[in-house]
């Protein structure tokens, strides 16, 4: 089976995460995708393989015979996806021959235009999968998910020469627990490659460092007419705290290495209002010193309005891979000649967002992440082609191969 077939199995699966559950994984729903991945890896031949009760999945392809003692590979995908835009009731739809122009998304209205999406015509020729523009398509990370599972099929099928292989499926990616309960031991690589990325020449090793902010601001609520002085609008104070920030430091004006400060929810009213921020540096110095803006605000409201009117909490996500990764720079360097294996040329870009990776990386497990071949991630106008999935898989066997040679 190709990628593309199990991936148009896998987006009818909703699967999305959700934030507000204290829960792992944190919706229960996650595991009708994970006990068929765990069927359909032992109908492959696969005997170690297991979900624990947190929907994290763990399966073991021995080597084949006289390459017992090659590294020990790690792939790695994930089973939710974001809670920015309904994952429920996908359905994908089979563009093929693109003619490079306009689509328009089932009966939704919307349109997937290469004049918003330059890189479209590019993918001319190409047989696209879209949304009917209702609901996000999933190929974040269900691509990748497709592509490791055609990866171990292959493998299997074709008897070829490989080390010893690994392969972890994780819940709740998209909400930035991926790697909260991953049993690095358990798993057994001594590296590995996240598979969530976009085009399918793209090696990431670089990403931000994240924190999520939430601001509580507590009011002071009168009457109007007898508010001289003592009032406080808890919704203004909230949007004294934003304007203080540097307004070109946000995701429309920045790009590359830049880093910003996003303002993701407000809601309040007179007596109490919140603010909820994602904060992203790929500098380390610089993200501390976004923190400490955060902080310095604090202070100066609540020396204006009185302690405790500002409640500000901050919460690590996840750190730059890239001093994890240097040391071990054979992973970038194999994945640049695997991608050149398959006649396309390797980019190196810095993630503007994080994988499981990122806290793989720091956990021990060095873990650089690759393309699925995807596009416009999170939302209805999320696509991938069928032939970027198949070069994915065979990039993946390159990479095997040169491991195992290794």
């Amino acid at each position: 089976m190709r990628a593309y077939e199990r991936l148009l199995n896998y987006v009818k699966i909703h699967t999305t995460s959700e934030e507000s559950s204290e829960t792992t994984p944190s919706s229960d729903r996650q595991f009708m995708l994970g006990n068929l991945l765990v069927e359909e890896l032992r109908e492959m031949g696969i005997k170690d393989v297991t979900i624990d009760d947190k929907c994290y999945i763990y399966a073991k392809l021995p080597a084949t015979e006289g390459l017992e003692k090659a590294p020990v590979l790690g792939f790695i995908a994930h089973m939710d996806t974001a809670p920015d835009f309904s994952g429920e009731n996908v359905q994908p739809q089979l563009i093929p021959d693109y003619d490079g122009e306009n689509i328009v998304l089932g009966q939704s209205g919307l349109t997937l235009s290469p004049e918003t999406f330059p890189h479209l015509r590019k993918l001319k020729g190409c047989t696209l999968i879209v949304t009917d523009g209702t609901t996000l398509l999933g190929a974040d990370d269900k691509a990748g998910v497709a592509e490791i599972m055609t990866l171990a099929e292959e493998l299997l099928s074709s008897k070829l020469p490989h080390g010893p292989l690994c392969i972890g499926f994780t819940p709740d990616e998209e909400i930035g627990r991926g790697a909260d309960y991953f049993d690095v031991d358990r798993f057994g690589a001594d590296f590995a490659y996240t598979v969530d990325g976009g085009a399918e020449n793209a090696i990431e090793y670089e990403n931000f460092n994240a924190a999520g902010a939430r601001v509580v601001i507590r009011g002071l609520s009168l009457h109007p007419g007898d508010s001289k002085n003592t009032m406080i609008n808890a919704s203004l104070v909230a949007m004294e705290f934003n304007a203080m920030l540097p307004a070109g430091d946000t995701p429309r004006h920045t790009e590359g290495y830049e880093g910003f400060y996003h303002l993701c929810a407000m809601e309040g009213d007179i007596s109490e209002a919140r603010l909820s921020y994602i904060v992203r540096d790929h500098d380390a110095a610089l993200f501390e010193s976004r923190l400490y803006t955060l902080r310095h605000i604090e202070k100066l409201l609540n020396e204006k309005y009185g302690s405790g009117t500002v409640t500000l909490t901050i919460r690590e996500q996840y750190r730059n891979m890239k001093e994890m990764i240097e040391p071990c720079m054979h992973l970038i360097d194999n994945a640049k000649q695997a991608v050149q294996s398959v006649g396309l040329q390797p980019v190196t870009v810095p993630i503007r967002g994080g994988t499981d990776g990122a806290r793989l990386s720091y956990m021990g497990l060095p873990c650089p992440n690759l393309g699925t071949g995807g596009y416009g991630f999170h939302g209805p106008y999320e696509h991938i082609t069928v032939e970027g999935m198949d070069h994915v898989v065979a990039i993946l066997k390159e990479i095997v191969r040169l491991y195992a040679e290794s």
